[in-house]
């Protein structure tokens, strides 16, 4: 699974782009998406956001965004 950020209007948000995003890969209950610059998103608080999520042979159940 991989994670963008986006815009709005479903621009790749800089540092926040699918090719930025490592993959996440085994079952898991919980994981953290990073991005090469980290995974730090308060900058981006209080903005809206689109969320993109590639999944190749996967489920996503529930996530939680936090700052």
């Amino acid at each position: 699974m991989q994670v963008e950020i986006q815009s709005p209007d479903g621009r790749a948000i800089a540092s926040f782009a699918l090719a930025d995003c490592p993959e996440i890969i085994g079952d898991r209950v919980e994981a953290t998406v990073r991005w090469q610059g980290g995974d730090d998103v308060g900058r981006l608080a209080r903005t809206p956001v689109r969320l993109r999520f590639v999944l190749r042979d996967a489920d996503l159940y529930s996530l939680r965004f936090c700052q």
